[in-house]
C-alpha cells in the first residue's frame, strides 16, 4: 500500500499516514519504523498489521 504521512511527532513517536487509494488515516509508531525518520508529506509504501487498538502500519519505507 502506499499513502502521505499526514502528521509525524518524532518526540512522541507516533503519527498517521493516509492511504492514497481509501483516504482513510492509519497509525504509524515508531517501533514500526526501523530507525526511519518521517516527515509530513513524505510519500511511503507500507503494509497493515492489526495492533493492540486495530490496525497498525508496519515495513514502512519512504518512496
Amino acid at each position: 500500500m502506499t499513502g502521505t504521512v499526514k502528521f509525524f511527532n518524532e518526540s512522541k513517536g507516533f503519527g498517521f499516514i493516509t492511504n492514497n487509494d481509501t483516504g482513510k488515516d492509519i497509525f504509524v509508531h515508531v517501533s514500526n519504523l526501523g530507525g526511519l525518520s518521517l516527515n509530513e508529506g513524505d510519500e511511503v509504501s507500507y503494509t497493515e498489521e492489526e495492533g493492540r487498538k486495530g490496525k497498525v502500519a508496519a515495513n514502512v519505507q519512504v518512496i
